[in-house]
């Protein structure tokens, strides 16, 4: 794993993508945050875990799962009656693609 650090610029985009807006001293704390972590994660990187059998879960207890049956699915009309704006069986949403979103 490279040694590289994450940028300023890289937090700026990424929170930009996310339409998130950041102070100055809010980038600069994500900055180095972001940088502690993956120093963390570049450090694990080189631990040696060749003949460590993987651990799926760290007690005995297994997780039951029951069958996956939509209840109630049959209400498509309720719910477009609850949804502020929609056509025909689609639920209008705001674009937030190209710009679209309002800031």
């Amino acid at each position: 794993m490279a040694n590289e650090q994450i940028t300023r610029e890289e937090v700026e985009h990424v929170a930009n993508l996310a339409k998130l807006a950041l102070t100055d001293s809010e980038a600069d704390m994500f900055t180095d945050h972001l940088g502690k972590i993956f120093d963390v994660v570049t450090t694990l990187a080189e631990v040696d875990t060749e003949n460590v059998k993987p651990t799926y879960s760290v007690t005995e207890m297994h997780t039951v799962l029951r069958d996956d049956v939509a209840n109630n699915a049959h209400q498509s009309q309720e719910l477009l009656h609850n949804a502020p704006e929609h056509q025909d069986t689609l639920i209008k949403v705001p674009a937030i693609l190209d710009g679209g979103a309002k800031d």
